[in-house]
This record gives structure tokens, sequence and C-alpha cells, in this order.
């Protein structure tokens, strides 16, 4: 054979042999990565005793109230579920009683999650959205899946320019500091707002805040959220989140981690909220109550005026096993500046508040509760913005909307780049 012709077929080998290589080197990371993925969805996902396909093609599992995630956690092994609040706070009916008698033209409509639809969970099962490989494939890493990124908390009194645009997060709010604080209250308009990325979100929530913005934060959130990333779609969906480090180690997003204890058959948590509020049209709206049982400590969670859903136990939180020192409520966007200008996504309605009520979204009723477990109004409201050109916040003051806030915006325009 040619002295020419044998390197050609030596090189050729060899190619082939590196090619061969890299294809099994690959296949090994794949099946890795699958035996990963297989091993969350396996954390996430209880067995159940029925499902139910909601119409927009989420599963609902309906778990064994024993069996849910919360109790992989070593400290709750042998814990007994409290299956209601020994306390609420004081005020709670009356002020249901009021809102009863409002003005007509801004009653609320009745809202319902979308898998009601297609049935309900039996007594003593919680519904618990199920997680799908590509949810967890979508995540930075399969490790992050169902949680927030550092540093996404607004910072009222540090508005450093450089810290907004590091974070990437931007915010309308309005909150209060410098008092013990035991819960928070809140109806919230519901709205769709539009995601310009994939890796973006939007979100209106209430947060109960302890300890320093550095690494020891305590945090517990609940609202609605946009969030093609967590759910692979651009459906408005109830959420919880709660941390006890900054977001580094500890919490996550629902159950998608062990700590919060679920006690409620009837809403899902991440579950779709329908129907939702049209620009002039009919207007929705969610109330959300947080507060500290004063008998066992936990934190508890209502929505609307009839679903109790369950409790974060104090011992997950160190700053919060006490009291909140901060509450916030508002909306959040990720702005991820895609082509190096100012996202689009949407705040809110995706309108600016001064358009007001069926065109801009609100917080009504906000309200704290105290430490004798009064509910009553916020002394000395702030409201903070990064970029009020982006998305902004007005707060006012009325007989049937107690303290209430417009809030939110389009994100990218002719004043905002």
């Amino acid at each position: 054979m040619d002295a020419r012709v044998r390197v050609s077929a030596v090189v050729v080998l060899m190619f082939v042999g590196v090619a061969v290589l890299t294809c099994a080197a690959e296949g090994r990371r794949i099946e890795r990565q699958k035996l990963d993925v297989q091993r969350q969805l396996n954390q996430f996902n209880k067995q159940a005793l029925k499902t139910i396909e909601s119409p927009d093609g989420d599963l609902i599992d309906c778990v064994h109230i024993s069996h849910q995630p919360a109790f992989d956690h070593p400290f709750l092994k042998n814990h007994t579920i409290q299956m209601r609040p020994n306390f609420h706070p004081e005020g709670l009916y009356d002020e249901n009683k009021a809102s009863a008698t409002a003005t007509a033209s801004k009653e609320p409509k009745p809202i319902t999650q979308m898998w009601h639809l297609n049935g309900r969970c039996p007594e003593n099962t919680i519904p618990i959205r199920r997680t799908k490989g590509e949810d967890v494939l979508r995540a930075s890493s399969i490790k992050r899946y169902g949680k927030k990124k550092h540093r996404s908390i607004p910072q009222p009194n540090s508005a450093n320019p450089d810290l907004i645009n590091e974070s990437g997060h931007q915010h309308a709010i309005a909150y209060v500091e410098g008092d013990k604080y035991y819960g928070a209250k809140a109806t919230i308009n519901v709205w769709d707002p539009k995601i310009e990325q994939a890796n973006e979100f939007s979100l209106s929530q209430l947060w109960i805040l302890g300890g320093s913005f550095g690494e020891d934060l305590n945090s517990i959130e609940a609202g609605w959220q946009v969030s093609p990333d967590l759910y692979g779609d651009n459906n408005t969906r109830l959420f919880t989140y709660w941390t006890s480090d900054a977001y580094q180690a500890t919490g996550c997003y629902n159950l998608l981690c062990s700590g919060f204890i679920q006690v409620n058959s009837e809403i899902a948590m991440g579950a779709s909220i329908f129907p939702v509020s049209g620009y002039r049209g009919s207007q929705y709206d969610i109330s959300i109550l947080v507060w500290k049982d004063p008998k066992e400590g936990n934190w508890w969670m209502q929505f609307g005026n009839d679903y109790v859903l369950g409790y974060w136990p104090s011992f997950l939180f160190s700053y919060l096993a006490d009291s909140a020192s901060m509450i916030e409520w508002g909306g959040e966007v990720v702005n991820s500046e895609p082509e190096g200008t100012h996202t689009s996504t949407q705040m809110g309605s995706g309108h600016f508040p001064e358009e007001g009520f069926g065109k801009a979204s609100y917080f009504r009723n906000i309200q704290i509760v105290d430490e004798s477990n009064n509910l009553r109004s916020p002394k000395g409201i702030g409201t903070f913005t990064e970029q009020s050109n982006c998305y902004d916040v007005q707060n006012g003051y009325n007989g049937d909307w107690g303290n209430y806030f417009y809030y939110g915006g389009p994100g990218k325009n002719s004043n905002c780049h």
C-alpha cells in the first residue's frame, strides 16, 4: 500500500475514533441528565389517588394529604398536620361584610382555577400540579428548577442604578417598615401581561420580609404570575414562594420542595387562574391573606374568603420565626434587556397607573396584621419603582377600597429604553 494512502487511512480512523468517543460521551451525558431529571420528578410528583386533566393541558394529581412533598423534610417526619389555624386575624370577617356592600361598578367577579372545569379532588387529598420533564429541562440547571434567582427583592432605600441593572428585576411597589408585622392582606387585580422573552416573568404579589437584604433574608410571598420558564406557557397562575437565606439554598415556588404544608383540597398552587381581567372589560381580583398563628407560630395562607390553603412551619425561618420587619405589595418583572434595550414585558395590565380602573392593575384593601392579631390599615405607606417611565405606582385611599394603589406599565416605550 502507498505510504500516503496508509497515512490517510490512519487519519480517517483517528477521526472516526474521536467521533465515536464523542458520541459515546454525549450519550453518557444524556443518560445522566435523564436520570437526574427522573430523580427530580420522583421527588416532585407523588403517587396520585386521582388525576384531573385541565383544559390548559395541566395534569392535577390528587395526592393523599400525608404524602405531600412537605413531608420529605427531615424535621417533618413525625409532624402532626394542623388542619386549621387556631386563630384568624380579628376584623377579617367584618371586612368581608363591608366589601359585600361595595359599589356595584367595582364589584369583583368570582374567580376560580381552570382545572375545576374538569373535576375536583376528594377529601383528605391535596391537588398538586404535575411537573413534567420539559419543565425541569427549561431551568438554568436541574437543581435550580423551581427557585428564584438571588437578589430579586425590591429594596426601596437603596435604589442604586448599578444594582438595578445587575439584578435585572424591576418593581413597582407599596411598602411599610419600621414595626413588627404578623401578616398582610390585599385584594389583587388579575391580568395576563405579555412576556417578551421566555426567560422573563411578570408577577404581582405580597412579600412578608424579615432580616437584612444580605444573605440571611427571610421571605414569604404569594400572588399571581406569568412565567413561561417555570410553567411552559403564558397562563396567569396562583403561586407562593419562600426562602430563609435570600434565595440561595432554601425555599422554592409552590410545592416544588419540602416546606409549605397544604391542607386544602380545592386550590392547586401553580394552577391557572380563570378568568382574568380585560382592558375596559370585566375586572377580576383575588384576595390573599398571610398571617402568623399566635398560638403555634406557623404562617398561614388564605385565598379568597373561603380557602385556607395551609401553612409554612415557623422552624423554616430565623427572623420570621418571630415577626416580619417589612411588608411589600406590588409588581415585579425580569428585564433581560433583549437586544440591548429595555424589555417590553408588561407589568400588571401593561398600562400605567394614571389610566385607572378597568385599564390599570390595582391592589386594594391592603392591610397588615399587628401584634394583637388585628387586621388594620398600614401606617406610613411608601412607594418605590426603579424606573417610573417603564413601570409606575400611585397610591390612594377611599371608603370602599381603603388603602389601594394602581401600578404597572408597558416596559419599553418612547420614554423607557
